[in-house]
């Protein structure tokens, strides 16, 4: 049986993901979170297989929240439910580690696989969303994410990775990926070369970062 976790701050959506997933005698909802910060608490106490998250909602968002949840509890998966599909929320979700990004208008067999696949440990995307994630990959024009840059500031101000988990509530491991993925783009090797180069070629603000 492969527990869910669903967090949406309308009552209405929790209600019909839960009305679509009893239909499955393999999957069971053992909550619902309204928020980010309450879907944090619950996951950490329920620990669910799988986390069904909203992406834009009150005080936490859906990928500040699945950081989080990722830190406390790294057995579980975390599913991006959404209406939204821009590059930016796309981005910021796959960074936060979700193991999948699909649509409010996914049918319930789909929303069913991807509940499925994401306890297997696969990746599941809506194909639109896919299709973005592809064509960005294509993109030859070296950028990093906000939160590789904001990982980077934390860097420039000496702290360590288990300060900058700290600061920014994700694990010690997330912040190594973030570093890992801007070594990669800015060609080098270790953390002074990564701030230094992020700071010759305007990608990276010295400004002191903001506490969370």
């Amino acid at each position: 049986m492969i527990t869910v976790l669903l967090v949406d701050d309308h009552p209405v959506v929790r209600e019909g993901m839960r009305g679509m997933l009893s239909r499955e005698t393999d999957l069971t909802v053992v909550g619902e979170a309204a928020g980010g910060a309450e879907a944090v608490t619950v996951a950490t106490a329920l620990r669910p297989d799988v986390v069904l998250m909203d992406l834009r909602m009150p005080e936490i968002d859906g990928a500040t929240a699945t950081e989080r949840i990722l830190a406390s509890c790294p057995a579980t998966r975390v599913v991006v439910v959404t209406t939204y599909e821009t590059d930016a929320d796309i981005l910021r979700a796959v960074e936060a580690g979700a193991s999948g990004y699909l649509l409010k208008d996914s049918s319930r067999l789909e929303l069913a696989a991807a509940i499925r696949a994401a306890a297997r440990g696969e990746t599941v995307l809506a194909p639109s969303v896919r299709a973005r994630l592809h064509q960005r990959d294509r993109d030859p024009q070296v950028a990093l994410s906000a939160r590789e840059a904001e990982v980077l500031t934390h860097v420039a101000h000496g702290l360590t990775n288990i300060e900058i988990g700290q600061a920014l509530h994700i694990s010690e491991a997330t912040v190594k990926t973030h570093l890992q993925r801007a070594f990669t783009k800015l060609d080098v090797s270790d953390r002074t070369a990564a701030v230094t180069a992020a700071l010759e070629q305007g990608l990276l603000t010295t400004r002191a970062p903001r506490q969370r």
